[in-house]
């Protein structure tokens, strides 16, 4: 069974590949927003899909029925693979759902396209959910396995220990493969977990554009982030416990921002992980 079915097989110029899943390593469906905003922003035209037969338990991750005209049309869990450039920079954009079955297969499949069309790099997005403040800047935590990539890219060292999301398992296959890889999160906050946050997707975007120097606009999502804000200020304004709560929140970060202490996050999400 072929796992990847391309539609397309464009000419490459060592690409970028950037991935996002959404479930588990999607806190306010920030890291897949992020994803599909920079898939929109280099005008990325879908080149593969994974079949997903192999990877989901379709009564967890359901398929779901539409109606086109006078036909019936089922769309399945989507796993697709996005060429575009910006910048004189190829970037390929996986947008992805976590699997349930077969995650080393999974992975190698991703590690496999990679590897074949020459993949220079692979950036992962990923959000949790974490005590911070929707009234300050949404932190980007950036890790990298090998020494002379965190020391080219400025990153800390992973040294979380314990159980992993796909992500996780992807960054694994992909150093085994000799590919190097950068994992970035964002922080959603805690008295929000549902709320879609175009703030922490804007974050992420930001730090990608920093990263591979990408000239990628983000006045839709600045618009959006300040909506964002805006709403979750209502919502407190009349609950004394929860402003309370947010108060100590702010205290807290600009505390440790005045102490110049980088390691907070890097706490929130080793905890986050642990709690999963």
């Amino acid at each position: 069974m072929a796992l990847l079915d391309y539609s397309d097989k464009p000419e490459f110029h060592s690409p970028v590949l950037i991935m996002a899943f959404e479930g588990w390593n999607d806190a306010g469906d920030a890291a897949s927003s992020a994803a599909h905003y920079i898939s929109q922003q280099v005008n990325a035209e879908v080149f593969a899909r994974m079949d997903p037969e192999p990877f989901y338990d379709f009564q967890n991750t359901r398929p779901l029925v539409r109606l086109d005209g006078s036909s019936r049309l089922i769309d399945w869990p989507d796993n697709t693979f996005g060429h575009g450039s910006l910048g004189g920079r190829d970037l390929i954009i996986l947008r992805g759902i976590e699997p349930q079955l077969r995650w080393r297969t999974y992975s190698e499949t991703i590690s496999e396209l990679a590897s074949a069309v020459g993949v220079d790099m692979v950036v992962s997005l990923g959000a949790l959910i974490a005590d911070v403040a929707h009234t300050r800047p949404s932190t980007i935590y950036g890790s990298a396995i090998t020494p002379d990539l965190r020391k080219r890219l400025d990153l800390e060292p992973s040294t979380y220990e314990g159980p992993t999301g796909i992500v996780g398992v992807v960054h694994t296959v992909m150093h085994n493969a000799g590919l190097d890889s950068v994992s970035l999160w964002g922080a959603v906050p805690s008295y929000v977990p549902h709320a879609r946050s175009p703030k922490v997707a804007r974050a992420l975007v930001e730090r990608v554009s920093r990263l591979l120097d990408l000239p990628i606009e983000v006045d839709e999502l600045m618009v959006a982030a300040e909506d964002y804000e805006r709403q979750i200020n209502l919502m407190i304004a009349d609950d004394e416990d929860m402003a309370e709560y947010v108060a100590n929140l702010e205290s807290e970060y600009d505390a440790a921002m005045s102490s110049g202490s980088g390691n907070e996050l890097i706490s929130k999400i080793e905890d986050f992980l642990k709690d999963q």
